[in-house]
């Protein structure tokens, strides 16, 4: 098991008292004297230190007995780093958990998928996170329930069925013992701002992240390998569709300054909680920056790189079956030949949708779809064909599973295994799709071109031995020596 921030006391109380954002999300400080939980940039006076006690959740804050700070908001702080570096049991459970899997399978289901008993899930999660799967879910139907009542227009009982609650009372019973307001006084609280829009399900909402954060390569490589139909750039904002567990939807997402604005267009409100789960992931909003960035200047060849636009993200998915099937059609071709052959399944086997406001078309096809799609239709060598075909199949039948959940090593040899996979498609698979943090591309032309440049070592071989110092953050130093190319990708679209 490992042991979080939350137990050093007295790094969490320097953070506190100087208000040090960088450790939102790490851990939350709870007052004794007021019965509140705080962020630790909370603009209030600091409390004493003897009265501040620290977890490592927001659920094991409410398990407690504190409320919420009215001031600060702890709920909107970005999610802890530690859930997207790891890939132990606590992590994955914590991924599924604001995947909705509890919401939508229980505890049962939460285990059923980690391979775990519900016994061992839950001792877990309540020994590193001091609550059990069923009180962070809680946390998070009240972080999405406070979310519907500021934002949008939705009768109560509305609002409480989209954020998962199984009854009024228990919605308004959590709210008000999260919050210390009822939902009708938390709307009345909310700030006066224009409704999201006209459309059915449609909301507007900031999603928050650690500074710096550089959107050149992260919107910039969305943009440039976007599959028309399903996605696109307008107006400054990346758009797509999802394919979601309750029905689809439309996000635009939009880099600014301190926040990504993000107006989502739902066919179903349920699935609220999960689209926001993986628009997050998409940009991977919950890094720690300073962590990496501190970590990459340590090499005297690549802090350059990182002091001249620090900040860099994983540009990642928001459907890990879809990344890895047009991975397979991007092999050994060039970006827009990709999105052409991307483009051909979509129109002839992705489910059409309405999109008022731009020209998103069909969601991308499911795995089922595309395996029952005839070999002979697709433009491609039979070699990768025999590829494309043998991914599908398997994910299909559930024989290989990119869910989030998975095991990052355990998944990567499994691709490595089926025909055609070589470790550039199953790497770029971990390092995209899996979101794996130390995934590395050494065999990578764009890369071995950029050290080269470097005076890095060029030869894959060797290019390992010296990135073994990068770790675990090799997949970010890929996005710093990716930035040295003029490829669109590392560029916001004009």
């Amino acid at each position: 098991m490992q042991t979080g921030m939350h137990t050093d006391t007295e790094r969490c109380v320097r953070a506190v008292q100087s208000k040090d954002a960088r450790f939102d999300g790490w851990f939350f400080t709870a007052v004794l004297t007021t019965r509140i939980y705080c962020r630790p940039s909370c603009p209030v006076v600091p409390p004493k230190p003897e009265n501040m006690t620290f977890h490592p959740s927001a659920a094991a804050c409410q398990q407690a007995g504190f409320r919420a700070c009215k001031r600060c908001r702890p709920d909107t702080s970005p999610g802890s780093p530690e859930w997207n570096q790891r890939a132990d049991l606590t992590a994955r459970a914590m991924r599924l958990i604001a995947d909705g899997v509890v919401d939508r399978e229980g505890v049962p289901g939460l285990a059923a998928r980690l391979g775990y008993s519900t016994r061992q899930v839950e001792r877990q999660l309540l020994a590193e996170l001091g609550a059990g799967p069923l009180a962070l879910a809680r946390a998070q139907r009240a972080q999405t329930a406070r979310l519907l009542i500021e934002t949008t227009p939705l009768p109560m009982a509305e609002v409480a069925f989209a954020a998962g609650f199984s009854s009024i009372r228990t919605f308004n019973d959590t709210v008000r013992e999260v919050y210390a307001l009822a939902p009708t006084e938390l709307r009345a609280r909310a700030p006066k701002r224009p409704l999201a829009g006209t459309a059915p399900g449609a909301l507007s909402l900031r999603l928050p992240f650690r500074v710096p954060l550089n959107p050149d390569n992260l919107f910039g490589h969305l943009a440039a390998t976007a599959v028309p139909g399903v996605e696109e750039w307008q107006d400054g904002a990346y758009r797509r569709t999802l394919r979601l567990p309750y029905g689809h939807g439309i996000v635009a997402l939009t880099p600014t300054p301190d926040h990504i604005a993000c107006r989502l267009t739902l066919s179903d409100l349920r699935d609220l909680t999960v689209a926001i789960s993986r628009c997050r992931r998409l940009l991977d909003l919950d890094a720690d920056p300073a962590a990496i960035d501190d970590q990459l200047r340590a090499d005297a060849l690549l802090a350059p790189l990182v002091d001249k636009a620090p900040g860099r993200r994983v540009p990642r998915t928001v459907d890990e079956a879809e990344f890895a099937v047009r991975a397979v059609l991007g092999q050994q071709v060039s970006t827009a030949a990709a999105r052409t052959h991307a483009a051909r399944l979509v129109t002839a086997h992705g489910d059409a949708v309405d999109d008022p406001e731009g020209g998103l078309t069909h969601l991308f096809p499911s795995a089922t779809a595309l395996a029952a799609t005839d070999p002979e239709t697709l433009a491609m060598p039979r070699t990768r064909r025999t590829t494309f075909t043998t991914l599908v199949a398997h994910l299909a039948d559930g024989s290989l599973n990119l869910g989030v959940e998975c095991d990052w090593a355990e998944t990567r040899a499994r691709l490595l295994a089926l025909p055609g996979f070589g470790p550039w498609t199953a790497d770029v698979i971990a390092m995209r799709a899996l979101g794996d943090p130390d995934a590395f591309l050494p065999t990578d032309l764009g890369i071995r071109r950029a050290a080269g440049e470097l005076g890095l070592p060029s030869t894959p071989a060797a290019l390992t031995a010296r990135a073994a110092a990068w770790r675990p953050w090799r997949a970010y130093a890929v996005q710093y020596l990716w930035a040295t190319d003029n490829h669109p990708i590392n560029f916001l679209p004009v």
